[in-house]
C-alpha cells in the first residue's frame, strides 16, 4: 500500500486543492487519512479506483 500527499493526489486527478476538498466535503472523493499532526495522505488505491469510476462513467466499450 502507498500513501500520495496532496501535490500527487491534484497531480492524478487534474483537480485543484480547492476542488478536491470540496469533493470529500461533499462524499464524491476518498478522505484523505491523518499521517501527523499537520499533514494527511491518502490512500493510492482509493485515487485510482476514484479515477477508474470516472473513466467508466463515459460508458465507452473497453479496448483490447
Amino acid at each position: 500500500m502507498r500513501l500520495l500527499r496532496l501535490p500527487e493526489v491534484m497531480y492524478l486527478t487534474a483537480l485543484s486543492r480547492s476542488n478536491l476538498y470540496r469533493k470529500i466535503q461533499a462524499g464524491t472523493f476518498p478522505a484523505a487519512a491523518r499521517t501527523g499532526s499537520n499533514s494527511v495522505a491518502w490512500v493510492e488505491e482509493e485515487v485510482l479506483a476514484w479515477i477508474q469510476a470516472r473513466i467508466d462513467e463515459r460508458g465507452l466499450p473497453d479496448t483490447p
